[in-house]
């Protein structure tokens, strides 16, 4: 079978990674010269910590697959660093004794350690908190290396072919399949065309969809010089607790109702996650903005909390922020659906609206894609 899939992010190169897999030929087009969305712009934690079921199967299967993908393609840069979610309150507390006493606790990797175990594991957090919840599912990849990575091992396939620069501009069903063309006047013929637009939710995507149960979400991020110390494991604060539906419970409940988060940090629906880089700097973050028209700059006040709460967990002051930046995912209204798929056509898919979760499931994603078209 041959396909075309239209969008070069992480979700795209996981759909044509799986079509690849399983024999078939796949021509992939990207807009820019390179994905340049939020497929780079993101953590690169692949975080099994916090998923409910039926996602948490999901993302065991996910980790898994980018798994096995770093042994073949180390550019991606799979470390199976696991994460630590420390808590700094009794209810952030209450929270992680749940968790790591839980249906799920055996299955993630839960285990809630004390302040001396902690450092143990990651003698960088020399802080001040009561405890950490240690996921030892979790991992981590190298966001702005990954998809170059893949890319390169995909094209020493010849069924696969990738045209940068390359914006689609229609796409028809045939009947018998589906033909793409691109802005520069070229047709691409298909048995299915895939579209995996990210946040782009209006134009092609409209033309094809409609309005889709999609919404956009704004973040900030920054990144620091190198620690010049191993951070051994992702890091996030109890205020994570509040954004993922896995943790949720009546602790949660209190834990909401409590008033210990800062003012910046309800504002903002801030929380903590911090992953060293290769080269050793911490990628820190983030912010959840969700109401359009977004700002075109970004504002100071959630890099001085994450400043600060960084710097309380680790016990020192953070390296030279390097850089700062801000992006836009897509996700699904629907908070227990992990991807938004939509038959616009009987040859003609869009999939959308992974969100903050594209990294960890993409893989997952795209094999189950495959398996529900019978690719």
């Amino acid at each position: 079978m041959r396909l075309v899939i239209i969008g070069g992010g992480l979700l795209g190169t996981a759909h044509a990674s799986a079509a690849i897999r399983r024999g078939h030929e796949v021509v992939q087009l990207e807009r820019e010269p390179e994905a340049r969305g939020a497929s780079v712009r993101e953590f690169g934690l692949i975080r099994v910590s916090g998923r409910s079921a039926p996602e948490l199967d999901l993302a065991l299967r996910a980790r898994m697959l980018w798994r096995e993908i770093g042994g073949k393609v180390p550019g991606v840069g799979f470390r199976p660093t696991g994460s630590l979610t420390l808590v700094r309150t009794s209810e952030e507390l209450a929270v992680a004794e749940a968790a790591a006493s839980g249906a799920e606790a055996e299955s993630s990797g839960f285990e809630l350690l004390d302040p001396e175990r902690v450092r143990a594991v990651n003698p960088a957090l020399r802080g001040k908190f009561f405890a950490g919840l240690h996921c030892s599912a979790d991992a981590v990849i190298e966001p702005r290396q990954a998809l170059p990575a893949l890319r390169a091992y995909l094209t020493a396939n010849d069924r696969y072919t990738f045209h940068a620069g390359a914006e689609a501009r229609a796409v028809t069903d045939t009947g018998s399949g589906a033909r793409a063309r691109d802005d520069q006047g070229r047709v691409f013929d298909a048995d299915l065309v895939l579209v995996c637009p990210g946040a782009a939710h209006t134009g092609l995507t409209r033309e094809l969809a409609g309005t889709l149960p999609v919404r956009r979400v704004r973040l900030q991020m920054m990144q620091t010089a190198p620690l010049g110390e191993p951070l051994t494991t992702a890091v996030a604060d109890g205020d994570t607790f509040r954004r993922y539906p896995g943790f949720a419970g009546p602790e949660v409940d209190a834990l909401n109702r409590e008033q210990s988060q800062t003012a910046t940090a309800a504002e903002h629906k801030m929380r903590l996650l911090c992953v060293q880089r290769l080269h050793g700097g911490l990628t820190i973050g983030d912010t959840h903005e969700h109401d359009e028209p977004f700002a075109f700059d970004v504002d100071e006040a959630p890099y001085d909390h994450l400043n600060a709460v960084a710097e309380e967990l680790l016990g020192r002051e953070l390296p030279r922020i390097e850089r700062r930046w801000a992006g836009v995912y897509s996700r699904s209204i629907d908070p227990g659906v992990p991807v938004t798929r939509v038959r616009a056509d009987r040859h003609v898919w869009v999939i959308t609206g992974s969100g903050g979760s594209g990294t960890t499931l993409g893989p997952a994603l795209g094999e189950q894609t495959a398996d529900l078209l019978d690719l």
